[in-house]
């Protein structure tokens, strides 16, 4: 069994949940973090929702997130400014079928070339994660800044 895929032998386990949706994370945070924004737009929904107090409007969809992650991220390479998502504190919250709740929180890290990391902001992150064949996908995404609350 990859840890892509859910286990054939029934429901899985909360040990095997939790160790799917930590795998998905780590992925995850990783594609973004190293520039490869279609593999990280793929990760949601094709009708996916990213929200965050940062910004007025949530993203919808797919290419949206794709167009404004490769914004952001041509923008910081330009910069020379390596960005860093540390996601840690993962709690699944709840499941029902194959929807999962998890909360998390994600501390943004931003290293100039040559410089000092510093830690950019705080954040709490609650997703629904939608459970497929080929893994956990992200339904629907609420980011919440520290330091806008």
């Amino acid at each position: 069994m990859s840890v892509q895929e859910a286990p054939a032998r029934g429901p899985q386990s909360s040990v095997e949940l939790y160790q799917q949706v930590q795998q998905f994370y780590a992925r995850q945070m990783q594609l973004l973090d190293s520039g490869e924004v279609d593999a990280w737009a793929h990760t949601f929904t094709e009708d996916g929702v990213f929200a965050t107090n940062a910004q007025p409007e949530p993203t919808v969809g797919r290419q949206a997130m794709a167009a404004g992650a490769r914004k952001a991220v041509e923008y910081y390479t330009a910069q020379g400014i390596q960005r860093r998502h540390m996601l840690g504190t993962v709690s699944v919250t709840g499941q029902e079928g194959t929807t999962v709740t998890v909360r998390s929180y994600v501390l943004l890290i931003e290293t100039p070339r040559g410089g000092q990391a510093t830690i950019l902001c705080s954040a709490t992150c609650e997703d629904v994660l939608e459970l497929g064949p080929d893994g956990p996908a992200v339904r629907q995404r609420d980011v919440s800044r520290d330091d806008l609350v």
